[in-house]
């Protein structure tokens, strides 16, 4: 059965939220007060991918690991650099990182501001 989930945020205050779509909060040791919101995925009925939005606070980062799937995404506010094996690229508005199944990566919010994007991945046992 498709589902819409209409965005029910507000662009300008960096408040991305959609309606029917429940925020989880990441805090680890090394991980503080990234969001994640799971826009599609096994509750819409999804059978082959899972598109996620990531919001990391100013001078924050998403986990270094590696994985062996493959996954898209695409930013949408703020600005970082990611690191991908021993490699590191900056990232704006619109940029589009493909990162191979393997490789290891993390982003790292290099700006002032929140860091917004999309995450698409195949649907994996066991991660959302």
């Amino acid at each position: 059965m498709s589902v819409i989930h209409h965005f029910s945020g507000d662009t300008q205050q960096i408040n991305y939220q959609w309606a029917g779509v429940q925020s989880i909060e990441i805090n680890t040791d090394e991980i503080h007060g990234v969001i994640k919101h799971i826009l599609v995925g096994p509750k819409e009925g999804a059978p082959n991918f899972v598109i996620r939005y990531f919001q990391v606070p100013a001078g924050e980062k998403t986990f270094f690991h590696q994985h062996a799937h493959e996954h898209g995404m695409l930013i949408l506010h703020g600005s970082a650099k990611i690191q991908i094996n021993q490699d590191f690229h900056d990232l704006s508005p619109l940029d589009v990182v493909f990162v191979d199944g393997g490789d290891l990566h993390q982003i790292t919010n290099n700006g002032d501001s929140s860091l917004g994007f999309l995450c698409i991945i195949p649907k994996v046992e066991g991660e959302v």
